[in-house]
């Protein structure tokens, strides 16, 4: 068996990304998986979107396997998956894609990476942690569905618009960012397009900070953070309430987020607001 090997930076041509999404369907189909989120397809064929796909085709030139790579902060920190066509596995389809994609990261300067891993994927965990990796953390990814809400009036959801210090302030009480750190992550939450910067603001404070991005019919929610100060006051479930409400109105069909399975209080928080668990990501960082 002849397999070829090439790299394609973002945004894919329509075929390509044509193929990949079929290579993600057959998987999902026998795997009862979904790849096509995990895979960054959504993002693949952006202009916006800092990344790249190794592909694999057999000698009938059909593709039967990729990995695709994503820098989505912007920091040259990458988080990447591959997935192979079930008839294809453990024929060293995998170890080829994670061969080319380690040398292209290094190439591209890449200060840091993360490997993706479905929970429940056929041979996944065990194959990348013969890779050299190991696991680092788990993300669940939730759901619920865009819907007209009835918003609080005591708390008032806007855009960004030069509140840079007061955002800085936040991300540093609630994540322990550095100042360089949340000024990169404005910058590239409000220079890309698709995502917008929100702000919390109670007794003209602001108290919270969001971030949507729009894919299709989904609206993700990013980087929701309360001020320490602040908690226990119905903020982040009126953030919540607003993106359901906005993504109602702007067409979206469904809010997703992603979050650590170890976050009890975030979990509550989502689950108040009628988020539920629909898989579960597993991250793998380099020994």
């Amino acid at each position: 068996m002849n397999i070829s090997v090439m790299t394609v930076s973002f945004p894919l041509d329509g075929e390509t990304l044509n193929e990949v999404k079929l290579l993600c369907e057959e998987a999902t189909t026998h795997d009862y998986r979904v790849y096509e989120t995990v895979m960054g397809l959504p993002m693949a064929s952006s202009f916006e979107s800092k990344g790249f796909m190794v592909l694999a085709y057999d000698d009938k030139d059909v593709l039967v396997g990729a990995a695709s790579a994503i820098d989505l902060m912007g920091l040259h920190t990458y988080e990447w998956s591959l997935v192979v066509i079930p008839t294809y596995r453990q024929k060293g389809i995998g170890t080829a894609l994670v061969d080319v994609l380690q040398a292209d990261l290094e190439e591209r300067g890449a200060e840091g990476q993360l490997a993706v891993v479905i929970d429940g994927s056929p041979f996944g965990h065990t194959f990348i942690e013969k890779k050299g990796f190991t696991y680092s953390f788990s993300e669940a990814t939730l759901e619920t569905k865009a819907e007209s809400v009835e918003l609080k009036h005591d708390i008032e959801i806007i855009p960004y618009t030069d509140e840079q210090e007061e955002l800085i302030a936040v991300n540093s009480a609630a994540f322990g960012d550095l100042p360089e750190e949340s000024e990169e992550l404005i910058a590239s939450n409000t220079s890309t397009n698709g995502r917008k910067q929100w702000v919390a603001r109670k007794d003209e404070e602001i108290v919270g900070i969001v971030t949507t991005a729009r894919e299709n019919e989904i609206q993700w929610v990013t980087a929701l953070a309360v001020h320490p100060n602040c908690e226990g006051q119905g903020i982040g479930t009126a953030m919540l309430s607003f993106i359901k409400d906005y993504a109602s109105k702007i067409g979206a069909k469904i809010v997703m987020l992603d979050v650590e399975i170890d976050n009890r209080k975030a979990l509550s928080v989502y689950e108040k607001v009628g988020f539920m668990k629909a898989q579960q990501i597993d991250y793998y960082v380099k020994q």
